[in-house]
């Protein structure tokens, strides 16, 4: 029986690591390509604190990170998840403001690879990058699905955390079963959808995760309060709920990787 981890911890070119440190592997994240929501009519991206706060982690663990795309080129981060954005919702967020100051993650956004050009084999661990675009551009995306189960059947740590889960809504195994199934796992949850609508006061995303995760058979969704750092790694499979987990998700690959 594969062992279940949860946590609830409350704290605070490509390839680029902790100067000075030997690389232990590689580590591939996707970030979703540029799109216009459906709903709002916003253009949409990726949510920075998922990248950044993970890349942290990976980069001062000795790890190799590259950044993939979709559709390849540049990325663009979420408006609200902007740290200097008028908004200021996301003013608090100084790990992302860092990274933001240097040419090398500036250049590092403006040109990813895509997925077709991603070879699996070349990396130790795959961790799916959230944001708004993901709950049209990760859904559905046969391309990204079978980039995904590649890792997972291949007994590689596989991460997704916040809206990026939505792919584990349908993505399937060599075996045409859910990746899911007899899993426990979490993603953005139904209150945390109530506190953006509200906070914006409309409708945002077309749906709900959770709501569709608990429709599916034989597969266990869990949420914790919201906006709680909250992450669970099911075997070689790691969730985390927002975008305050992406650090305790990464820490979970970190040490998937190093056991």
């Amino acid at each position: 029986m594969e062992k279940l981890m949860e946590t609830n911890v409350k704290e605070v070119k490509h390839y680029v690591h902790a100067h000075g440190m030997p690389s232990k592997g590689k580590i591939l994240m996707v970030a979703s390509s540029p799109t216009t929501s459906q709903q709002t009519g916003w253009p949409i991206g990726f949510w920075a604190a998922e990248l950044t706060h993970p890349l942290q982690v990976f980069q001062e663990a000795g790890y190799e990170v590259e950044v993939a795309s979709t559709a390849g080129g540049q990325i663009v981060m979420d408006g609200y998840s902007d740290p200097t954005d008028a908004s200021g919702y996301s003013a608090h967020d100084v790990i992302s403001l860092g990274y933001m100051q240097q040419d090398w993650f500036q250049n590092l956004l403006k040109d990813t690879p895509p997925l077709s050009a991603v070879d699996a084999s070349q990396y130790d661990a795959i961790f799916l990058v959230g944001g708004q675009a993901p709950m049209y551009t990760f859904r559905g995306n046969h391309d990204l699905e079978k980039l995904f189960a590649s890792f997972y059947e291949g007994g590689k740590p596989s991460a997704a955390v916040c809206h990026s889960t939505t792919l584990l809504l349908e993505a399937k195994g060599s075996d045409g079963e859910l990746l899911v199934k007899g899993k426990t796992w979490t993603g953005f949850a139904n209150a945390e959808e109530d506190y953006a609508d509200q906070a914006v006061g409309q409708k945002i995303q077309p749906y709900r995760i959770q709501d569709v995760a608990q429709q599916l058979a034989d597969t266990t969704f869990k949420v914790a309060e919201p906006f709680a750092a909250y992450a669970i790694a099911d075997g070689n499979l790691v969730t985390g709920q927002q975008q305050n987990s992406g650090a305790a998700a990464a820490r979970m690959v970190v040490d998937l990787l190093q056991s």
